[in-house]
C-alpha cells in the first residue's frame, strides 16, 4: 500500500473524502483484482443485504462501513478466493468483513502519518440480512462513497466523530 500522506493535526474533511476514495481503489485493485468506477450521480438506494463495519479509535474516533448485496459480496469473495461466484455466496460475510478491515487500514495508514499507534481499529463485525437499520452515535462528519463494478452498487461510509 502506498506511503502516508499527511500528519492528523492535518485533518480536513474534504481530504478524508479523497485519502478514502484512494483507499478504496488501491485495496480493491490489489487485494480483490478489480477497478472500480464512480457512478454518474448518486445511484438510487438499494438493499444492501451485507454490512462490514470496523470501529477507529483514538485520535480518530469513528466507524468505517462496506455495504452491498450479497450479489457483490459473492463477486469479491470469488475475486479474493479465486472460486467460482456460485460457489462463493456463503464466504461473502467474511470477505467484505476482510474488505472492511483492508479498506479502514489503508485509510488510515495514508492518513496518519506519525500516528498509527495513536489510532486503533476494531476486529471487523458483519451483518447480512435486510431487516436492520443502523445508527452510529458517531456525530460528526460522514462520507459516503458509491462504488460501482459491473453494473453492480456498493457503498463506503465512513463516520467521524468531531
Amino acid at each position: 500500500m502506498s506511503a502516508p500522506t499527511q500528519a492528523a493535526s492535518d485533518f480536513s474533511f474534504q481530504h478524508f473524502s479523497e485519502v478514502l476514495h484512494s483507499a478504496v481503489q488501491e485495496v480493491f485493485s490489489k487485494m480483490v483484482g478489480i477497478e472500480l468506477t464512480v457512478p454518474e450521480g448518486k445511484p438510487a438506494p438499494a438493499v444492501m443485504d451485507v454490512t462490514g463495519i470496523v470501529g477507529l479509535a483514538g485520535k480518530l474516533c469513528g466507524v468505517l462501513t462496506v455495504r452491498c448485496t450479497a450479489q457483490t459480496g459473492a463477486i469479491i469473495a470469488s475475486q479474493m478466493l479465486g472460486i467460482p461466484v456460485a460457489e462463493a455466496g456463503e464466504q461473502a460475510g467474511d470477505a467484505i468483513g476482510e474488505i472492511s478491515n483492508m479498506v479502514a487500514g489503508n485509510f488510515k495508514a495514508k492518513l496518519l502519518l506519525a500516528l498509527e499507534d495513536q489510532c486503533l481499529l476494531s476486529v471487523p463485525t458483519v451483518i447480512t440480512g435486510r431487516d436492520y437499520q443502523m445508527h452510529s452515535l458517531a456525530a460528526g462528519n460522514r462520507v459516503e462513497l458509491p462504488f460501482s463494478h459491473d453494473g453492480d452498487v456498493f457503498w463506503i461510509n465512513l463516520e467521524i466523530r468531531n
